[in-house]
């Protein structure tokens, strides 16, 4: 597959552009700056370009079986996140390129509260606020779009670095969590399930999640 990655030195974004590329795919890596050409993992298709611009995206996803959109701002430019996923949205239009955006997992639904969501809880952290409503209002600008297949992915509540282990739990609207009520997911495995994902689409305008 051809697979083009915004985001691409990123956390996230980096291990998906690995996890690909060990796939046997062709993946175009794209930052917004070539300053961070260096940090892509070798063997991918270094570009620049911007996810919030549609020309750049529709440039860029030319030819391409899948996007994914893997950006994340800085904290106290969280309303970034949303210009780019509109950005993706528009530059894919009319194409027939999928795309598969990684987003947050405030939204979903804690089992067995009667629909509070995650943001809304109790222990949710005061400091991820802001980029947790930057991911709902991520996830409301893809539903509102019909025209472009794409996907969205809200990890469990605690994504961090760690090992791949290649083995993951999928869901719906709800936060998966284990035997002890914890919602994890590394970061190696969120890229697993991206690619796994995009080999073997079996969503198409819905949200999903991951977990252990």
């Amino acid at each position: 597959m051809r697979i083009t990655v915004f985001g691409a030195a990123g956390n996230v974004g980096s291990r998906v552009v690995t996890e690909a590329l060990s796939r046997g795919h062709e993946v175009t890596a794209v930052v917004r700056s070539p300053a961070r050409f260096p940090q892509l993992p070798a063997g991918a298709a270094a570009r620049v370009g911007d996810a919030s611009n549609p020309d750049d995206v529709a440039r860029l996803s030319a030819g391409q079986d899948v996007v994914i959109g893997a950006t994340r701002p800085a904290p106290g430019s969280e309303g970034e996140l949303v210009k780019a996923t509109e950005g993706l949205l528009a530059g894919l239009a009319h194409t027939g390129v999928r795309l598969l955006v990684v987003g947050g997992a405030g939204s979903l639904i804690i089992p067995g509260t009667g629909g509070t969501t995650v943001i809304d809880g109790p222990d949710f952290p005061a400091d991820w606020r802001g980029i947790a409503l930057a991911c709902n209002a991520q996830l409301a600008a893809c539903r509102a779009e019909t025209e472009v297949d794409w996907a969205y992915l809200s990890p469990a509540a605690v994504l961090e670095p760690g090992v791949r282990t290649g083995t993951y739990r999928l869901g719906g609207d709800e936060l998966l969590v284990d035997a002890e009520g914890n919602s994890s997911i590394s970061m190696e495995d969120l890229a697993v399930v991206l690619l796994d994902e995009a080999e073997r689409p079996s969503r198409h305008r819905v949200r999903f999640t991951a977990g252990y």
